[in-house]
């Protein structure tokens, strides 16, 4: 049990410490902390998900324009509200632990994040071509926070951080089994 925690942490720094160079933009100080320290788990992870959320939010509000199902439309309109309401208890986490609330990943091309250039993709598709797309990033993308948010699970220390990775594991669950097939998609 202790080897599969440790290489569950392990899986996580490894993936954070390969994203990519720093970001450009200059860190801002952290506000102080107002709980528990975080361990390297926790802060990896809570600055992973929050910038994972808010890349697939960004895409996800893509759709109510460029959409051509209503099915697609009203499922990414869903998923956008519980990314956002995730968001809206990732970023008192971050405060809790003191951590800077920049996205320490801009640029980074990681696994399951919505990048800058998959937004661009998406603004030159319409219809079945941007359901079919959306559908494969966020796929992507609840799979891939699924995966690190089983780790801070396993590994975490701070009992808020492990909660909200235990409820963001579960709606994952639920989110890829509502993943629609979009109308036109290949069989």
């Amino acid at each position: 049990m202790k080897a599969a925690r440790g290489a569950a942490a392990l899986t996580l720094l490894l993936l954070l410490a390969g994203c990519g160079s720093p970001a450009a933009e200059p860190r801002r100080t952290p506000p102080p902390a107002t709980g528990a320290p975080a361990d390297p788990t926790d802060a990896a992870w809570a600055q992973l998900m929050t910038p994972m959320n808010e890349s697939a939010v960004a895409l996800l509000s893509l759709a109510a324009d460029r959409s051509g199902d209503t099915a697609v439309r009203r499922w990414a309109a869903g998923l956008r509200t519980s990314q956002n309401g995730e968001l809206a208890r990732l970023r008192p986490l971050l405060a809790r632990m003191g951590l800077p609330d920049t996205n320490v990943h801009e640029g980074h091309h990681m696994p399951g994040m919505v990048t800058a250039d998959d937004l661009a993709r998406a603004r030159t598709l319409k219809g079945a071509a941007f359901d079919r797309f959306l559908v494969d990033r966020i796929g992507g993308h609840l799979r891939q926070t699924a995966q690190v948010s089983r780790s801070e699970t396993g590994s975490g220390t701070r009992p808020d951080a492990k909660r909200l990775a235990a409820a963001l594991v579960a709606a994952r669950r639920a989110e890829i089994a509502r993943l629609p097939a979009p109308s036109g998609a290949p069989g």
